[in-house]
């Protein structure tokens, strides 16, 4: 049986990009962990931890992170999985 997609997005309900991040992945269709870091102050921490950045929005899927809405880097990594 395949694995589903483990993907979150860290992000910020006044942050433009971050609802662009989650329209894209609503539009494919992709399931996703909306994590809201200005309220969760430890998924804030552990989001800095990984990723070395206070930016957001930070989509990581499948471990590997990717800050901003990079929309080439989402695509490729949603097919690597």
């Amino acid at each position: 049986m395949e694995e589903k997609k483990k993907i979150k997005v860290y992000s910020t309900p006044f942050c433009p990009y971050c609802s662009m991040v989650k329209d894209f992945l609503k539009k494919k269709g992709v399931e996703f962990e909306d994590i809201d870091v200005s309220i969760d102050q430890e998924a804030a921490r552990k989001m800095i931890e990984k990723s070395g950045s206070m930016g957001v929005p930070q989509i990581e899927i499948n471990d590997k992170i990717i800050v901003g809405f990079d929309q080439n880097a989402i695509e490729r990594e949603l097919q690597n999985v």
